[in-house]
């Protein structure tokens, strides 16, 4: 227990960086920042490939499409959908909204999953829901009302970034449900060749995305400086750093975790990436946050407090 919260804090941490990017490259569209990140993702994984050959080539053909479908859906429609939530929203809406994860994640499994993994009893999960719900609701009416004092400021488009956020937790939920799946079902594989595996999934995909994105870019008549954009140094050292740590570091830490922990309560330590991202993103704006969005905080961290110490209760098989 100790080693997984451990291994699925240090995840947390690294997947909070994935929030920066899209703040720091506002004039990249997001298509793009999913696809250079995979891209990068998939580049740094091949020679880690090479090292780990021995253990990839113990993957089946069904292991190999399992790592293709992580890879599609956790990774690149996942971050396309963040990317443009936060490019539309900013970055404390999105966050909180992710931040609904945990409680989500523990929901599903509570029910999916309680043949293996035991049972919540659901009386003692509503207080964390309702906790968590307060949490996103100050978080959005803080939010909200600095929308409404910014003349230049579009509630269609913050709209339209809180349900692309939306969409990413389904992704994000979907992607480590499947994932414990295969690495319960796999004890003697290695949580790090699991990562590399996607990596490599990822980067046929991430490659034909950005050649499609270039292509399509070109044809529209864009004015925008492909292949590497207006800030090419800046661009390309985010995708790779990120690709690094968040990507690669990220998905082989919680792998670890997923091993070693029941799913429903692995999927609240994704608490841990809502607090990073929150924090790099008021560090990015360089002001503190509001007493409502600290209230909002407080919340959504004190219910998923309540709801890891809901320990899971054995059924009948």
């Amino acid at each position: 227990m100790w080693m997984g919260t451990f291994f699925a804090m240090a995840a947390g941490l690294m997947w909070g960086l994935v929030f920066v990017s899209p703040l720091l490259l506002p004039e990249y569209p997001a298509a793009l920042q999913s696809f250079g990140r995979y891209l990068a993702f998939g580049l740094i994984a091949l020679p880690l490939a090479w090292l780990d050959r021995a253990r990839l080539r113990e993957l089946t053909r069904a292991d190999w499409t399992e790592a293709l479908k992580l890879a599609l859906v956790g990774n690149l429609l996942y971050y396309l959908c963040l990317a443009g939530a936060i490019q539309r929203a900013g970055g404390p809406l999105p966050t909180m909204i992710i931040g609904t994860l945990p409680v989500v994640i523990a929901v599903i499994s509570n029910r999916r999953n309680a043949w293996r993994d035991g049972r919540l009893p659901w009386a003692r999960l509503a207080p964390s829901l309702a906790l968590i719900g307060c949490g996103i609701a100050l978080v959005n009416q803080a939010e909200l009302a600095q929308l409404r004092a910014d003349p230049e400021a579009d509630p269609g488009r913050y709209a339209l970034g809180a349900l692309l956020a939306v969409f990413a937790v389904a992704c994000w939920t979907w992607y480590p449900i499947r994932n414990a799946d295969w690495l319960r079902a796999h004890p003697d594989r290695s949580p790090r060749s699991w990562a590399t595996a996607q990596g490599v999934a990822t980067l046929v995909p991430a490659l034909l995305g950005y050649a499609g994105f270039w292509l399509w870019s070109g044809a529209s008549g864009s004015d925008f400086a492909m292949p590497f954009g207006p800030q090419p140094l800046r661009f390309v050292a985010l995708m790779f750093t990120i690709g690094l740590f968040a990507s690669w570091l990220g998905t082989l830490c919680w792998n670890e975790a997923s091993q070693r922990l029941p799913t429903a309560i692995a999927g609240q330590l994704i608490v841990f990436e809502t607090l990073a991202a929150l924090s790099y993103a008021f560090l990015l704006r360089g002001a503190p946050p509001p007493p409502t969005t600290l209230a909002g905080i407080a919340l959504l961290v004190a219910g998923v407090m309540w709801a890891l110490r809901v320990r899971p209760e054995r059924v009948a098989a």
